[in-house]
């Protein structure tokens, strides 16, 4: 399958796995391929979703502390999950709520240099060939990507909805800009 994947569509899945590094996760989640998209400035589906307001540093905060739905459950008893952040942050140093980085295995290195993928990661990047076939592509590119994460009500497409982004609007607008590249 790897190997309909445009250059773009392959980078997104290298920087997913440095995502997942940076943040100290030990798996590449759907949400490492979300941010891997982000790091294609000048690709298309990452200007869809810079257009329709996707806040990157907010994507970043929401996936480095307790996912949504945690920190909704905190903010219904009056707890500021970001303010606990900050003043941790302010206490402690930068990263102080950070997950720390798996211990080292064997002489000064980890068991493989490789992040296993999530089952949703794994299903978004079969979805994403889906995707370029439904539309008669021969390729999969960021587009794809882009529309298999934002499909149905998988875990990005509900972390896009709570940071503002309707996953309705995201496929409409990929929809419109492959149409008007076709046409």
């Amino acid at each position: 399958m790897f190997e309909r994947f445009t250059e773009a569509a392959r980078t997104t899945v290298v920087r997913s796995q440095e995502e997942a590094r940076r943040l100290r996760h030990d798996h590449i989640g759907a949400e490492h391929l979300l941010l891997g998209l982000l790091a294609n400035d000048d690709d298309l589906a990452p200007r869809v979703l810079a257009e329709l307001g996707l806040d990157r540093a907010a994507l970043e905060r929401e996936l480095a502390v307790l996912g949504h739905a945690d920190g909704e459950a905190l903010a219904s008893i009056g707890i500021d999950l970001e303010a606990v952040r900050r003043q941790a942050e302010a206490t402690f140093g930068p990263g102080a709520l950070d997950k720390p980085r798996a211990p080292r295995r064997g002489f000064l290195r980890r068991k493989g240099d490789r992040l296993p993928f999530t089952a949703s990661a794994r299903k978004a990047l079969e979805q994403s060939l889906r995707e370029a076939l439904a539309l008669g592509h021969g390729y999969i590119g960021t587009e794809h990507l882009l529309l298999a994460l934002v499909a149905d009500d998988t875990p990005t497409a509900r972390t896009l909805q709570w940071l503002g982004v309707a996953p309705a609007d995201v496929r409409a607008r990929l929809h419109e800009e492959l149409g008007r590249a076709a046409g």
